[in-house]
């Protein structure tokens, strides 16, 4: 028979290692955290520091600012679900080996779809030759950014001879020019010849500059086999939020369940029953079960690691997906106790205070600690605007 891990005991596990208990915390602490939580979601920017807030109150925006660009011990990549992750050097390298080529074969195709059937904006007449363009585009962005580190428009503006747009869907109102130096960018940066280089704004509303991988790390990327790349990213994952399903897995990777049950295999993973009915996975060494820690008041962000870890998310989520994912999947700001997700978050613009919305009845200490983080997050923001992207249906109608 299968060990048995309960839901009570996932959410210790939740809380003990994805919020770790207030005490000391290594001067690295933004990136033992990336490193721990399998990375940052940095398609909003303002998540990177506020994942790492929730987890560590001292962590300041320069802190992470250091982390990303002058150290580089945390860099910014195209990596799972074709999502933007900040990643340590180390997962890095296994996301660019495990799921790199998958994103990049993925945007290449796409390019090549729509530089075949569009018209090139102004003109009746397709790309003669795509795969060609694709081929001398890339030559020219890479040679460009070997000597120097330019924005997207910077770039376009450097090379007028590859800053082409097609016309996609041509008479239909979803339809629209569509720029491809942009896309062969993301194409570059997945396979991990580019890379999100300085920013170019505030820690909340950051845009990037584009260089060369070598060039921002100093050094070749270490190559890493697709096997070798899942295996590294679903041990870091499992040590992390297991246990967890198949599923869970084949989602937050963006992969197939071919690559996941080969990865499972090669980190001899344990198959364990959850409460949900469904099969979970452990590492061998992590059976026994955990000490649940004190409840603890958190305030995550839109598209924070937890909140977005797995697929089958009822253990924490219970009965709030409606309001607190959209439509597309993104899971929007969260408030949770005791490993729960009990509700959301919003800053009010005319005041900068952060206020709880509760999604059910909690107890008097709990919301007396959710009130003091909500508090303790609006000093941290200060007078900052905070940027966000992917409200939840909750937060979008007290807005």
């Amino acid at each position: 028979m299968r060990p048995s891990i309960g839901d009570d005991q996932r959410r210790a596990r939740l809380q003990l290692r994805q919020f770790p208990a207030p005490g000391p915390r290594p001067a690295d602490s933004p990136v033992a955290l990336a490193g721990t939580l399998a990375g940052f979601h940095a398609t909003t920017s303002s998540t990177v520091h506020l994942s790492a807030w929730a987890r560590d109150p001292r962590v300041r925006p320069g802190d992470l600012e250091s982390a990303l660009y002058d150290d580089r011990a945390l860099v910014k990549q195209l990596a799972m679900r074709r999502t933007l992750f900040v990643l340590t050097r180390p997962l890095l390298a296994a996301a660019v080996g495990a799921i790199g080529a998958r994103v990049a074969a993925s945007e290449r195709t796409n390019m090549l779809r729509e530089l075949r059937r569009s018209p090139v904006s102004g003109t009746e007449a397709a790309v003669p030759d795509p795969e060609g363009w694709i081929a001398a585009a890339s030559e020219a962005v890479l040679a460009t950014l070997a000597a120097e580190s330019l924005t997207t428009a910077q770039l376009r503006a450097a090379l007028p001879e590859y800053d082409l747009s097609v016309d996609v869907h041509p008479g239909k109102t979803y339809g629209g020019a569509a720029p491809m130096l942009p896309r062969l960018l993301n194409h570059l940066s997945a396979r991990g010849d580019i890379v999100r280089g300085d920013g170019a704004g505030s820690w909340n509303t950051a845009r990037n500059t584009w260089t060369t991988m070598t060039s921002w790390l100093g050094t070749e990327l270490p190559h890493a086999t697709p096997d070798d790349g899942h295996a590294e990213l679903v041990r870091c994952w499992l040590r992390t939020y297991g246990p967890g399903t198949e599923e869970d897995l084949v989602w937050w990777l963006g992969s197939t369940k071919t690559a996941v049950r080969k990865a499972l295999s090669a980190v001899d993973a344990v198959e364990v029953a959850l409460d949900s009915g469904d099969v979970g996975h452990l590492l061998p060494d992590d059976l026994d079960d955990v000490e649940p820690g004190p409840p603890r008041a958190l305030l995550l962000p839109e598209l924070d690691p937890t909140t977005m870890g797995y697929k089958k998310r009822d253990f924490y989520l219970g009965p709030h997906a409606a309001e607190i994912f959209d439509a597309t999947g993104n899971g929007g700001q969260t408030a949770w106790w005791d490993g729960r997700i009990v509700g959301g978050w919003i800053r009010r613009p005319e005041s900068s205070s952060v206020e709880v919305l509760l999604l059910e009845d909690v107890p008097a200490p709990a919301r007396r600690a959710l009130d003091l983080r909500a508090e303790e997050l609006a000093a941290w923001l200060g007078e900052e605007k905070l940027v966000t992207g992917y409200p939840s249906p909750q937060t979008r109608r007290h807005r």
